[in-house]
C-alpha cells in the first residue's frame, strides 16, 4: 500500500462526512465531536506520525472564500484558481463547482492533499494536489485564493511579502478571521495591509474547542494589484 493510500484509509476511518455551517452544499471529510481527530492528543498525533491535522476542520476564512465564490460565481467563471495552503480544500472545491477553468490546490502537509483529494473526489469535481512549498515561487494562475494563513507573527512574515510579489501577476484573495496578525490586528505587519479591499464579511460559527468564540468575525480581502 502506497503512503497516499495509507493517508486516505486513516482520513476516511478517523473522520466523517460532514458539512461547515456557512458552506451546507459542500459535504466534506471532517473531525467532528464523534471522530479521534477532534482531540486527537500529542501521543495520538506521534503514534500516527502527524503534524497537527488542520485539514481536518472548515476554518472560517476557507468557509468565507467558499460562500462567497459559490454567491458570486462570474468572479470565478472560466478562470485558473490556485487554493494556497488548502488545508482539506473547501475554497478550491467551491471554485471548482463555480465553473473555474481549472483549480489547483497547494499544502505542505502531504495529508492536507490526501484530504483534498477525498473531498474532491466526494463533491464529483477536480482540484489537482500541488506538493511543496509555493512560497517564493511565480504561480501560473488567473486567481490565488488564501485563508487563515496570519495565525502567528513568523507565518505572516514569511507570506505576506510574496502575496504582494503574487499581486503582480494575479489577482489575490486574502481572507482573515480577525488573528492579531491578520488586517484588522494591530501588530508589527500592518503596513502589508494597506490598501486591500473588502470582497466579504461575514460572522461565522466556530467551536470553542478550536477558537476563543462563539463566532468569528471574518473578512474576506482583494489585494491591490500592483505593476510588475
Amino acid at each position: 500500500m502506497t503512503t497516499c493510500a495509507r493517508h486516505l484509509d486513516f482520513i476516511r476511518a478517523h473522520t466523517t462526512q460532514a458539512h461547515a455551517p456557512l458552506v451546507p452544499e459542500i459535504p466534506l471529510y471532517l473531525a467532528t465531536e464523534i471522530t479521534p481527530l477532534w482531540q486527537a492528543s500529542s501521543d495520538f498525533l506521534e503514534r500516527h506520525n502527524l503534524e497537527p491535522p488542520y485539514w481536518a476542520f472548515a476554518w472560517p476564512g476557507s468557509q468565507l472564500i467558499a460562500r462567497t465564490i459559490l454567491d458570486n460565481p462570474n468572479h470565478i467563471r472560466g478562470k485558473t484558481v490556485l487554493d494556497f495552503a488548502c488545508g482539506g480544500g473547501l475554497a478550491g472545491i467551491a471554485a471548482a463547482k463555480a465553473g473555474a477553468q481549472t483549480v489547483s490546490g497547494n499544502d505542505i502537509d502531504s495529508f492536507a492533499l490526501s484530504a483534498l483529494t477525498l473531498n474532491a473526489a466526494l463533491n464529483e469535481v477536480t482540484v489537482s494536489p500541488v506538493t511543496g512549498d509555493l512560497v517564493g515561487t511565480q504561480p501560473e494562475c488567473d486567481i490565488m485564493i488564501v485563508g487563515d494563513v496570519c495565525y502567528d507573527a513568523a507565518m505572516t512574515a514569511h507570506i505576506l511579502p510574496w502575496l504582494a510579489r503574487c499581486a503582480t501577476r494575479c489577482e489575490v484573495w486574502l481572507c482573515d478571521p480577525g488573528r492579531h496578525y491578520g488586517p484588522q490586528g494591530k501588530n508589527e505587519h500592518s503596513n502589508l495591509f494597506s490598501s486591500l479591499e473588502v470582497l466579504s464579511q461575514k460572522n461565522i460559527p466556530t467551536s470553542r474547542d478550536l477558537e476563543s468564540a462563539d463566532t468569528r468575525l471574518t473578512t474576506l480581502y482583494r489585494l491591490p494589484k500592483t505593476p510588475a
